[in-house]
């Protein structure tokens, strides 16, 4: 999920032929090759969890620049991409306007009854490391009434905690000397906070500054420890599988991103 971000085309496509966005031109395109290598991992971690429902429907809750959607257009009948940037949501809507089954619209616009239990996938990817607690809150309840009552949510969150946060805050570090993007405004650990990040356990806390992006209020991802998240997870939805990516070995301490594979409560009694 973006705020406040007007993307400009390029000539990059994708295999729906729509031009690369924002994002895509960022992470997937970038120089650093360890940068691109793992974001590319996390969208093939994506299609292969979301891409098993064929023709059916997918809502991709936070959809930025829509470049997940233009991967898996194909498996499915009805995409719908929701963001709560109406510039985000504009830029999209003219990029794919020659793809039939891909649709975007503002966050708003899911509140609408005839959305309630009508997505067979939900996916919210990269969305809520960033969100206060009263808006993880929101969101999760909204894709608790979002998705059918048989379907799949996937969640992604990264981890920024143990050896991983070392490994990326050096990366990001030389992808900010290297002026890559906005790496070059990453936030710097004081000495304690990165001890804490270090040697996290499952309750560890780092104060989490909020700063107002185009009126809303939003975390980056200082301080993030994607446990908590799991727990907030587990409270609404059945988790029924945890994997990481770049590599699904050792419970994630050498990844960059978590997922969490789930259902709603109501489906694991009915099947």
């Amino acid at each position: 999920m973006s705020v406040g971000t007007t993307p400009r085309h390029d000539t990059a496509n994708d295999a729906t032929g729509v031009p690369h966005g924002h994002y895509a031109r960022k992470q997937l395109d970038c120089r650093s090759s360890v940068i691109a290598f793992s974001h590319r991992a996390r969208f093939e971690t994506a299609i292969a969890l979301a891409a098993t429902s064929p023709r059916g429907r997918i809502l991709d809750y936070g959809s930025g620049d829509g470049t997940f959607l233009s991967m898996v257009a194909g498996h499915f009948g009805e995409c719908l991409g929701a963001d709560i940037a109406r510039d985000q949501v504009d830029d999209c809507r003219a990029r794919f306007a020659a793809v039939p089954n891909v649709r975007f619209c503002e966050l708003a616009a899911l509140r609408d009854r005839g959305h309630e239990q009508m997505y067979d996938v939900v996916t919210c990817m990269e969305v809520l490391e960033h969100c206060p607690p009263p808006a993880l809150r929101a969101i999760l309840a909204d894709i608790v009434r979002l998705v059918a009552p048989g379907g799949r949510v996937i969640i992604s969150v990264p981890i920024e905690t143990g050896p991983t946060f070392v490994v990326k805050y050096a990366v990001r570090t030389v992808a900010g000397w290297r002026g890559l993007s906005d790496y070059r405004y990453y936030e710097r650990y004081p000495v304690g906070d990165a001890l804490r990040m270090i040697f996290a356990t499952r309750r560890t806390q780092v104060h989490r500054p909020i700063s107002n992006e185009g009126g809303f209020e939003t975390h980056s991802h200082y301080g993030f420890n994607w446990h908590h998240v799991e727990e907030q997870v587990a409270a609404v939805l059945t988790i029924e599988r945890r994997l990481f990516s770049p590599f699904n070995l050792f419970g994630g301490a050498f990844s960059s991103q978590a997922w969490l594979v789930c259902r709603p409560r109501s489906a694991r009694s009915a099947r």
